[in-house]
């Protein structure tokens, strides 16, 4: 059991994990070359800035990648913890060089929380950063059972999910969910400072979002970048082939101004398997059963009605994607047909009903005219973990 801890580097992962397991009960010593950082960490409730009287039971490196395997080493050898991990997002690199500067590597795991902001340094830290959210550790031959056992239990502790994962593996999987999306945003963010004064008024969400992450720490991610460089380029190398082909097309559509355009297939195709590649990572948020019920609801010709029915029905984990309308012609009448989950069809009627939706189903049909109030509800999305084995049980601690 992890009674003490310490978190060497106290940024925003390691300032998380100290409020995490604080909150836990755990007595979490910081440790930071930048004494504000530390400080700072401590202020927040991190834990205390003071050293152990003896070995912790476990330490997390929180430093860049090209940093772990050194300060490991000096932690290691001042007898700081019986196990240690990491948080670094490339693992490969980090488990080789531990391997040269440990004489006994088996109490060291590597570590990766799938979880972080485009803010740096201790104030952006929350301890509830990691809920939910896949932690992969990715343990060598050697790891002992005492090392993964502490590690298993520091992700349970801050509320993540374990995943076991190889570390070439991790790394080909974080280039391309990561590292290379992180590129194309500081690219496209780039692009903004050459952008006169009449565009940069017309910036909306869209662009908002696509460059959120280019906010991250230059130097941390030149360090990350330079410690997963092949998979990150093979990543980059086929998004720039798809480039290529956009480029050629765009060109020759303004080429053929005016003409019929002999391209418009490939851009088609091109944004078809990006909607297609959307839909990969954007599940439902209720687990459907292809025999779901259909549930009916006719529509009076308010202004605003659909929207009303949309917004009650979403509060119910319906998406917008299951439900299709459809106009009668002789009656003048449009239905909202929904694809419903089994688990919620008959709250669902019964809500509507009780709102004076006319509804058709197994209920039956009920009174006819509609006066819902609308509300608003974030359309939460869960997260696609990475390819992985999810650890289903953890094993016993010592």
């Amino acid at each position: 059991m992890i009674r003490t801890l310490a978190v060497v580097g106290t940024g925003l992962i390691g300032t998380s994990i100290g409020l995490a397991m604080s909150r836990r009960g755990t007595t979490v010593h910081l440790v930071d070359r930048d004494t504000s950082a530390a400080r700072t960490a401590a202020a927040l409730g991190a834990g205390v800035t003071t050293d152990p009287t003896g070995p912790v039971d476990l330490a997390v490196i929180a430093v860049p990648p090209r940093a772990v395997a050194d300060v490991l080493a000096a932690q290691h050898a001042r007898g700081l913890a019986r196990s240690y991990t990491d948080v670094a997002s490339v693992k490969a690199l980090p488990a080789r060089q531990v391997g040269t500067v440990l004489a006994d590597p088996s109490c060291y795991v590597g570590g990766h929380p799938m979880a972080g902001r485009e803010q740096s340094g201790p104030l952006a830290a929350r301890a509830d950063l990691f809920d939910g959210r896949p932690w992969v550790l990715t343990p060598s031959s050697q790891t002992s059972q005492s090392a993964l056992n502490h590690a298993l239990e520091l992700v349970a502790l801050c509320g993540a999910v374990p995943l076991v994962m190889d570390s070439e593996m991790h790394d080909q999987a974080v280039a391309l969910t990561s590292h290379a999306p992180h590129m194309v945003a500081s690219l496209m963010a780039a692009r903004l400072q050459h952008g006169p004064p009449e565009a940069l008024r017309l910036v909306g969400q869209g662009l908002r979002d696509a460059t959120r992450i280019a906010g991250g720490d230059p130097q941390l991610w030149a360090d990350i970048l330079r410690s997963n460089a092949a998979p990150v380029a093979r990543v980059l190398r086929e998004l720039a082939n798809d480039l290529t082909a956009l480029l050629t097309a765009l060109e020759d559509v303004a080429g053929n101004e005016g003409s019929q355009d002999p391209v418009a297939g490939a851009l088609v195709d091109l944004l078809e398997r990006g909607a297609e590649g959307l839909h990969v990572v954007r599940p439902a948020r209720v687990q459907r059963s292809a025999a779901g019920p259909t549930v009916r609801v006719t529509l009076g010709g308010t202004p605003g009605e659909l929207v009303r029915l949309l917004d009650t029905v979403t509060e119910h984990g319906v998406r917008t994607e299951d439900v299709t309308t459809c106009v009668d012609p002789v009656q003048d009448l449009m239905t909202a047909e929904l694809t419903v989950p089994h688990v919620i069809a008959g709250q669902l009627r019964r809500r509507l009903s009780e709102q004076g939706w006319q509804v058709e189903g197994a209920a039956g049909r009920l009174a006819r005219h509609p006066l819902p109030q609308s509300s608003h509800v974030d359309d939460l999305w869960e997260q696609e973990v990475l390819p992985s084995q999810r650890v289903a049980s953890l094993p016993s601690v010592s």
